[in-house]
């Protein structure tokens, strides 16, 4: 049937090898470390093993905004006739291949929905995230089990999301129904399997319909915008919820949506790179001006200002969009177990009693 194929279990490697000869193929897939056990997406090579069987502990929002990257190279060169005059070489070169991100889930694509709005939407686009963005398809896994962590329904999402997806994988039995939802994932499909049986077909349907009802998160976090705004000068009660941070920031590394950063030259000699690194303004330095003054100098003001860029700052500047997907990593990552759904949970309770 055109727009599906059936990948048995015991070919998703070989599909996947395949693949990885036409584009740059990234899979969920095991990272190494010391202390614990990591998944995150990595650039696929012949016979790595995606791990489909749960969310990645990173998200792959490096794909597209990669945790450092090269703006531009720089080069001074001195005048032989005369030392004093400089002049200044540029180089902003960059090299985009195809791109497809294969197992992300709902809430992992649904994140650049809000990426997308920063980096592309307005009188300054971002080149370098608009051309990867551009050239880039996502495969989004139609997600089977939930952990205590997750709540995409409670800002507007759900398990079964498509939006922004390119692909659907749908787990059936014995393997994949892998659906195209784009004519870019149509074209790249058609080579890679056989069509799916009417009963393989028909129990994709009906994953994706049971699926699609269920809700993931008790809470409903939509509509915050209001009550963080009643709550911003009640100290008190930001002052209880940041009591436990410790300002490490792991939770907006670990954030899909968390687009923060910074941007230094890194000179040798006559050469230098423009350098765009992740930050977090979760640290002092973030927001430390260069007079020494710093406008969010407590962890209270660091906190209030995560919380309401998401709920509240996003929302109304970009019509409604929470700039949370209710993934759950910063919960899960938090060292001392910040739950951001009961924080934002409560943003609604006694609001009116605020200024």
């Amino acid at each position: 049937m055109a727009g599906k194929i059936f990948i048995a279990l015991d070919r998703l490697t070989l599909v996947l090898d395949k693949l990885s000869e036409k584009i740059d193929l990234w899979i969920p897939a095991s990272l190494q470390t010391n202390n614990r056990e990591l998944t995150g997406f990595v650039r696929r090579h012949a016979g790595m093993v995606a791990i489909l069987d749960r969310q990645s502990t990173l998200p792959p929002k490096k794909i597209l905004l990669p945790q450092v990257e090269t703006l531009l190279r720089f080069e001074h060169r001195k005048d032989p006739q005369d030392p004093l005059k400089v002049s200044v070489s540029l180089d902003d070169k960059s090299e985009v291949r195809p791109a497809l991100v294969f197992g992300a889930h709902p809430c992992d694509v649904r994140a650049f929905l809000t990426l997308d709005r920063v980096f592309t939407n307005g009188p300054y686009v971002d080149p370098y995230y608009l051309e990867r963005r551009r050239n880039t398809l996502f495969a989004t896994l139609v997600c089977l089990q939930e952990d205590a962590a997750c709540f995409c329904s409670s800002v507007g999402s759900g398990p079964a999301d498509t939006e922004g997806s390119d692909f659907r994988i749908i787990p059936v039995d014995g393997g994949y129904v892998v659906e195209a939802l784009t004519q870019k994932a149509q074209s790249l499909l058609d080579s890679l399997g056989d069509a799916p049986t009417q009963h393989q077909e028909a129990q994709a349907m009906q994953v994706v319909e049971e699926v699609a009802k269920r809700r993931v998160g008790d809470l409903d976090l939509t509509g915050s915008a209001e009550a963080f705004r009643k709550r911003f000068e009640q100290n008190d009660y930001w002052q209880e919820m940041a009591a436990q941070c410790l300002s490490c920031g792991v939770c907006t590394h670990v954030c899909p949506t968390c687009y923060c950063f910074t941007i230094t030259d890194e000179i040798e000699n006559l050469r230098g790179e423009r350098l765009r690194s992740w930050d977090s303004c979760m640290f002092y330095q973030y927001s430390l001006e260069a007079s020494g003054h710093n406008p969010r100098p407590s962890k209270l003001n660091r906190y209030r200002n995560r919380v309401g860029h998401k709920f509240s700052y996003i929302p109304k500047k970009y019509d409604g969009l929470i700039g949370c997907s209710g993934c759950g990593r910063c919960i899960r990552s938090c060292p001392v177990s910040i739950d951001i759904r009961q924080i934002v949970g409560r943003l609604k309770e006694n609001a009116c009693e605020s200024k």
